[in-house]
């Protein structure tokens, strides 16, 4: 048998006794998707705390209506995978919510009684809820003054030349991202609308997150919103299987692309999970914990490097024999 089909044919048969062991580690960890903003929470984040099957507020009632309960299961996927920071070029005006996604259309319904986080101007401390951690950097934009609620939110609402938080390569704390920001002078009804461009793929991943200035509207239909809150751990990890999201494939095997979980006690990973306003609960990990999500992950990304070195080094051995002759 010539040098180079007996190569292949080793490698084959290295790469399928090793292959689905990495398949088999991948498949051990939760299907989740990479985040969404924690708080103030996110829309769909709001939504699927009030249960995909019975909504409470109206909002959200017509979120269901219009696009379905799947798009609330999967309330950390809104996504791209094209994205490379051409976020504007893609998205187009109306859809940002979605982020163009035709599954998660029913976020970009204009009204003005999304359920509301209550904030006010000055410093805050936002908290994006991470499934997968990955380099990039989380940029949150706020919709200028005089933003109308009640017509679909486009590029030109916001303030994209001053982000009002930014962070680059942070590390995921208690299954967040943290990052200091001042919110500028605002009133009534505004959104606040989080970027995560990760560095190491082209792959984006956005939510829109509504919030209330002084408990007024400028429309007068803002303070009649209901308050927002996170969904609890159980309603997650109950949900967990009815949802469509994962990560294979958008890098997460190699472990050198992502940005490492920071190790923490119990008590300290409580204390960084954020509590909208109105939430009795905290916003949870999909599906187990993260310790094991990681791990799984892991040890994939190691059979699979393992898999690679094997066929290289079966490579070279043939390479070196030809050349020997």
């Amino acid at each position: 048998m010539p040098a180079r089909r007996r190569a292949a044919t080793a490698a084959s048969v290295a790469v399928a006794g090793v292959a689905p062991l990495a398949l088999t580690a991948l498949a051990a960890a939760p299907a989740a998707a990479h985040g969404s903003m924690g708080d103030p929470v996110s829309r769909v984040s709001q939504c699927y705390a009030e249960g995909p099957e019975s909504p409470k507020s109206e909002a959200c009632k017509a979120a269901v209506a219009a696009g379905g309960t799947q798009a609330l299961y999967d309330w950390n996927g809104i996504r791209m995978g094209d994205a490379g920071g051409r976020h504007q070029e893609l998205i187009p005006d109306g859809k940002l919510c979605s982020a163009g996604a035709e599954e998660f259309k029913g976020l970009d319904l204009a009204r003005a009684d999304w359920p509301a986080t209550s904030v006010s101007s000055g410093s805050y401390t936002f908290k994006y809820r991470v499934t997968a951690p990955h380099k990039g950097t989380l940029k949150v934009y706020i919709t200028k003054a005089g933003y109308d609620p009640a017509k679909p939110l486009a590029w030109d609402d916001l303030d994209l030349t001053n982000p009002v938080a930014t962070v680059t390569d942070p590390a995921a704390v208690g299954g967040f991202y943290t990052s200091s920001g001042t919110l500028p002078q605002r009133s009534g009804k505004q959104v606040l609308y989080a970027v995560w461009q990760r560095s190491d793929s082209p792959e984006a991943f956005y939510s829109c997150s509504d919030v209330t200035f002084g408990g007024g509207g400028d429309t007068g239909e803002s303070s009649a919103a209901p308050t927002a809150s996170a969904p609890s751990e159980e309603q997650i990890e109950d949900g967990a299987d009815e949802s469509t999201i994962e990560h294979h494939g958008h890098g997460d095997q190699d472990a050198g692309t992502s940005a490492e979980p920071v190790t923490e006690e119990p008590a300290q990973a409580a204390a960084n999970r954020p509590k909208a306003a109105g939430a009795t609960e905290n916003l949870a990990e999909t599906g187990g914990d993260s310790s094991s999500s990681y791990l799984a992950m892991g040890g994939a990304a190691a059979l699979a490097l393992g898999a690679a070195a094997l066929l290289m080094s079966i490579r070279r051995r043939a390479v070196s024999g030809r050349h020997s002759r």
